[in-house]
């Protein structure tokens, strides 16, 4: 009986917990749809800013967010997966492989300011890319390599040993059982961590700030050379620099980070549930 009523407990303040956790959430999302939904339409969402960022809309913001998160994409996926199939598959447990551990561990959680002036030093003075999309991305892509490659390492050392053994004994290299089987099944896991580290990216202001963002750019670039506008630089600017802007637009402005934030990870988490259905273990 006693264990029952200990058990109940156990569960009630795990209960109370989340709940606790989850109302301040709910309540933020809540007050940023009822304020902002009033800004979003066709125009906001298609048309260059105006007079000074108070009318108009938010498109080269839109359009470079997509795209510093799609050059994050490009130049972290391959190199976070590369580097944690090596980790996980080939590199064998001595003191320099745990020393490289311990890195990836401590640089996820250094401040994104201090990648922010990383990357002015390195892509846009040292390598004179200027402030860009191209070196705004590969800081973004550096912030993140911690997060995928440490995910997709654990991903893949979840594996089970067997997979690795018939493929073996069938004759296989120890790449064709990699790309055949282990990286196949690690899926799941793999793609959670890629997600986490562009929700990441898409939503930084402080590395964008240094190599990338523009303050008012009321056109679309034409390059990865060019600056470009993004919604998180965005939002700090017209909530903190402009003044007398509407709040509907700065709430409206954030209503549409955060939509698009939630439906990386809508996508992320379909995706996801689709390679583990199909996982075999």
């Amino acid at each position: 009986m006693n264990r029952y009523l200990v058990q109940r407990l156990g569960f009630a303040l795990l209960t109370l917990s989340a709940i606790i956790v989850v109302l301040p959430i709910l309540a933020v999302i809540v007050i940023i749809v009822v304020r902002g939904i009033g800004a979003i339409n066709w125009e906001f969402l298609t048309a260059m800013p105006r007079d000074g960022m108070k009318a108009g809309g938010i498109m080269p913001a839109i359009v470079g967010t997509l795209l510093l998160t799609l050059g994050t994409a490009l130049a972290a996926i391959p190199v976070g997966i590369g580097g944690a199939i090596y980790l996980s598959e080939y590199a064998r447990d001595t003191w320099v492989t745990r020393a490289i551990r311990l890195a990836i561990v401590n640089l996820a959680g250094v401040p994104s300011v201090v990648y922010g002036l990383f990357g002015l030093s390195l892509f846009v003075l040292f390598l004179n890319l200027g402030t860009s999309i191209l070196a705004g991305s590969l800081t973004l892509a550096i912030m993140t390599l911690p997060v995928i490659i440490s995910t997709a390492e654990e991903a893949l050392r979840a594996v089970p040993v067997e997979f690795r053994t018939v493929s073996a004994s069938l004759g296989g290299s120890r790449w064709q059982g990699i790309r055949n089987i282990v990286l196949p099944q690690a899926l799941p896991g793999i793609i959670t961590g890629v997600i986490l580290g562009l929700l990441r990216a898409a939503g930084e202001t402080a590395p964008i700030l240094f190599t990338v963002a523009a303050f008012y750019l009321p056109r679309l670039p034409r390059s990865p050379l060019d600056q470009t506008m993004a919604l998180p630089y965005h939002l700090f600017v017209i909530s903190t620099q402009v003044p007398g802007m509407p709040s509907e637009v700065q709430y409206g402005t954030a209503l549409v980070l955060l939509g698009l934030v939630l439906s990386l990870n809508i996508v992320a988490t379909i995706t996801r549930r689709y390679f583990r259905r199909r996982r075999q273990w």
